[in-house]
């Protein structure tokens, strides 16, 4: 009988025991050898979402295993009545908790960071996203726990309400701006190093992103600090989206004698020759021209280049124009500028000849 006894007694032990031992066994497995084959897999995949998921699943399937099994022994081995089997759950309830709130984060930084990589992002814009992740994980973890141990929340919630009424109207064009900040920086409109002009005319560099405004740098050096609760509600022209190329516009007039397919076929020849030369100019691009209107004085038509990226503008037509009128001077293409013609009757013979005269003496 005594013998029976201590069996019974060491067969309650052993079983709880073998139960917790098999699942970190089956943890071990899948770990070791599932989580294994997977990352093969994901390493050959193109979306960089699932290699994160599985690295971040690796040394923590084993821990779970074993809190499942915990948490299956006391559950179904423990005696009716034990004092110690609502401490242990809970415990491994806490602890699976906290596991989940560190690997669910690390895996939410992992994504942000992977996603700031792919788009050049600069790691201090994307500052701002990874403290709310942890400060919203930290927060639901907190009040799980709390809900486990038995600690009510509901007062917790209504006192944080209002404090965070209190706050947020205190803090209303921060919070706006921090929001702000965030959907620039999800949407991807505007990034760092883009080239961007506001609607109220400020133009420049996009130098960094932060949690309460954007900083522009102007050609002349010069930073521009716009709050971005105004980046967000502006209408701003982004020069570097969809591509950095841009199509280089530049007006030109010659006069109503000019044989224009002449002009046209030599302006295409400099803008070429131009495009070629000249840094910031697309090489493979076929500049065109388009004649508009009459103007009072000559054919205006206007000439179509492109630039690699905005500020590349600015070489191209210097050279342009001074190569487009060496050329015409060259070729006798006249660039008219405007004149008034005096039409004198009676004896006034000499006064227009002066008046002429004077006029030709400014042409030359």
């Amino acid at each position: 009988m005594i013998e029976t006894a201590e069996s019974l007694n060491l067969l309650r032990f052993l079983e709880p025991l073998a139960l917790v031992l098999g699942a970190a066994l089956i943890g071990f497995i899948v770990d070791r050898v599932v989580l294994a084959l997977l990352h093969i897999w994901t390493r050959r995949t193109s979306w960089r979402a699932d290699e994160i998921v599985v690295n971040i699943l690796r040394n923590r399937i084993v821990l779970w295993a074993i809190l499942l099994g915990i948490f299956l022994a006391t559950t179904l081995y423990a005696p009716v009545g034990a004092r110690f089997v609502p401490l242990v759950r809970r415990t491994v309830l806490v602890i699976f908790v906290i596991s989940i709130t560190l690997a669910s984060i690390r895996a939410a930084i992992a994504l942000v960071n992977s996603y700031g990589a792919a788009s050049d992002e600069r790691s201090s814009a994307l500052t701002i996203v990874v403290n709310i992740i942890r400060i919203i994980a930290f927060s639901i973890a907190l009040a799980i726990i709390f809900d486990i141990l038995g600690i009510p929340v509901a007062p917790a919630i209504a006192a944080l309400g209002v404090g965070g009424l209190a706050i947020s109207l205190a803090l209303q064009e921060t919070l706006t701006n921090i929001i702000s900040g965030i959907l620039i920086i999800l949407s991807r409109q505007i990034r760092p190093g883009n080239y961007v002009r506001l609607s109220t005319g400020q133009e420049g560099y996009v130098a960094d992103i932060n949690w309460r405004n954007t900083q522009i740098r102007e050609l002349p050096n010069n930073l521009i600090i716009v709050p971005n609760s105004i980046m967000t509600s502006t209408i701003l022209t982004n020069y570097y989206d969809p591509n950095k190329e841009l199509s280089i516009l530049i007006d030109v007039g010659v006069s109503y004698d000019s044989d224009l397919e002449f002009v046209e076929r030599v302006t295409i020849e400099v803008a070429k020759e131009t495009m070629q030369q000249v840094p910031g100019g697309v090489a493979d691009f076929n500049p065109f021209i388009r004649y508009n209107n009459f103007g009072d004085f000559f054919i205006n038509f206007t000439v179509i280049l492109r630039g690699k990226e905005f500020v590349d503008q600015y070489m191209l037509k210097h050279e342009f124009v001074k190569r487009l009128h060496k050329r015409y001077r060259q070729d006798g293409i006249e660039i008219p500028f405007p004149i008034r013609t005096l039409h004198m009757h009676g004896n006034n013979h000499a006064l227009v000849a002066n008046v002429r005269q004077d006029e030709q003496n400014v042409q030359e």
